[in-house]
Formats: C-alpha cells, structure tokens, sequence
C-alpha cells in the first residue's frame, strides 16, 4: 500500500480485526515508502515517532524485509543493497525487532561479470557447468559469514530470515544447508507459493528445515494447466501478462484450499516444529485488487489459526 502513510496502513489494519503485526520494507528491492531507514538512524529521537502509529493502532513489527541482491555484479547496486541490509539490522537492532527478511543474492557468471545476475538453474549445457561452485566459493560463503558476523556484533537476538526464492543463489534446501553452516543467526523465511511452481514439497520443507524457520510468508499459486501444457513452468514472460502465464502468485486459498493451510498440515506442522512467529501475507495477486485480497487471506489464515 505505498500510496497510503504509515498511519493510514496502520489504521486499516487494525481495523480488519485479523492482523496483528506489520513486516516493513526497508530497502533492497522492497519499496520503503514507509521507513526511510538511512534517515531514521541518523536522526535523535526519530523511531519513536515513527513508530507511535503502529503502537497507536495496537499493533507490532514482525519483520523489516529488505529482500535485495547485495551480491549484484554491478559494482553500484551491490553497495546499495549491501548498505540497505546493513542499515536494516542496525534499525531491527534500535526496534527491539527480531526477524529481518532478506535474500542471499545472486552473483554473475564470473569475476569478469558486470552485466547480470547469473542463476545457475539447473542449465547442463558445457557453458553453464560450474559456475554455482564459482559463485559460493567466491561469492556467497565470503559475504554471508562476514554478515553474519555483523548481525551478530549488531544485534545478537537477530535471525537473517532468506526468503528461498528462485533467482537468488540460495533457493533450495540444498542452497540453504550450504548457507546455515555460516552462521547460527541464517534462518528462512518460508514463503511457500515459490515452492509449488518449482514442485517442491512445503511440508518437507519444513520438516527439513526445523528450527531454522524464523518467519513465514502467507502467499499461494495457482496453476493452470493448459498454460503449463504448451509452455511449462519456465515461461520467461513472467509475470505478464497474467492471463497467459502458466502460474501466478495468488491470495491464500485461491490455490490450495483452506483444507491445505489448515494446523493440521501447513499451519499445524510449523507449529510442531517449534515456529510461533508471525505469517506475514505478502500481496502479489494481479487478478485481485490488494484490500480484498490481504482481507481474504487474513480471515483464512485467521480461522486456521486459531482453531
């Protein structure tokens, strides 16, 4: 809702009778037009205000998000995303705030690469090989332990919550048991509409993943079959337009039913692996204007919750 102020966001929220807590965006790729971070660590007595109307309106912060790429191949928007992140932990730290939602990043192809990101995802033509390895051992590893060694000077009590999304180098069980290894304070955001368009399993996810699982999305797909006939899940139109893609982001229920998130799978088994933090509804459905579709999925995922 970046069109509206943090008051206006705030109230409405509040007003739903569902949502108890709001996760900021911060920087990186996420808009900030609600906290300018950069600004709020520089000024005296600044957060208070900042934050008195989300204490006025009853709620909490789960999470800052500042989902980026600090590991960009061009020189200028790694600083960005870098400073971004750093900046992020340091306010979470001044917040009292114990999750911040971000992304590993994703490299170029080598150390020549100031173009793009490269993905290495799962592409086995000779030109492709190797290159992940290039990326982690020069790359990911290096960044990620030093981050991680200054989140924990920063703020001790923070879990750096990647959210596994594919573009970014750790996207996977695999990529995450790589990463954990850096450090205690690496977790994931679980965000599973981005593991039913890959054909992964969310509830092996989380039994996989256990207590590394600091912060959760609440985010569903829809498939649609004649789409994924011609074109697979790999259509690199994505997202647009919507109408022809072979999947899209959804409102929580619209693509698996309440049956599906209920605590007795989804809700239930974060549950029994030790998570009681907050499922923060991250609005992405283009067919479905954003107060309905954050109303709809608040009142499913409410009524999973509490029962």
């Amino acid at each position: 809702m970046p069109d509206r102020t943090l008051a206006e966001v705030s109230d409405w929220a509040a007003r739903t009778g569902l949502i108890q807590d709001l996760e900021i965006g911060v920087g990186g790729y996420s808009p900030a037009s609600h906290c300018r971070a950069a600004e709020l660590l520089a000024a005296n007595g600044g957060l208070t205000q900042w934050r008195k109307p989300i204490e006025d309106a009853g709620l909490g912060i789960s999470a800052l998000n500042v989902s980026g790429n600090p590991l960009h191949p061009n020189p200028e928007i790694a600083a960005r995303h870098d400073a971004d992140l750093r900046r992020a932990i340091q306010l979470a730290a001044q917040l009292g705030v114990e999750r911040v939602v971000a992304m590993s990043g994703c490299p170029g192809a080598d150390a020549s690469d100031r173009a793009a990101p490269h993905f290495s995802g799962g592409g086995w033509l000779p030109d492709l090989e190797r290159i992940s390895e290039w990326q982690w051992r020069e790359r990911v590893a290096p960044y990620w332990q030093e981050v991680s060694a200054f989140a924990q000077r920063e703020h001790p009590g923070l879990l750096i919550c990647f959210e596994l999304h594919p573009g970014t180098f750790v996207f996977n069980f695999e990529t995450f048991s790589r990463v954990r290894q850096l450090g205690a304070n690496l977790g994931v955001n679980l965000d599973p509409s981005h593991f039913f368009w890959q054909s992964m399993d969310p509830f092996a996810m989380v039994e996989a993943i256990g207590d590394r699982i600091g912060h959760a999305h609440g985010k569903d797909t829809t498939l649609h079959a004649q789409h994924l006939a011609l074109n697979g899940m790999l259509d690199s139109r994505w997202p647009n337009p919507p109408d022809e893609m072979p999947w899209n982001f959804a409102t929580v229920g619209r693509g698996h039913d309440k049956e599906w998130w209920h605590q007795r799978k989804f809700v239930g088994l974060l549950r029994d692996h030790g998570f009681a933090g907050t499922i923060s509804i991250e609005y992405e459905d283009p067919f479905v204007p954003v107060d309905e579709s954050v109303l709809e999925s608040a009142r499913l995922l409410s009524s999973v919750v509490d029962s």
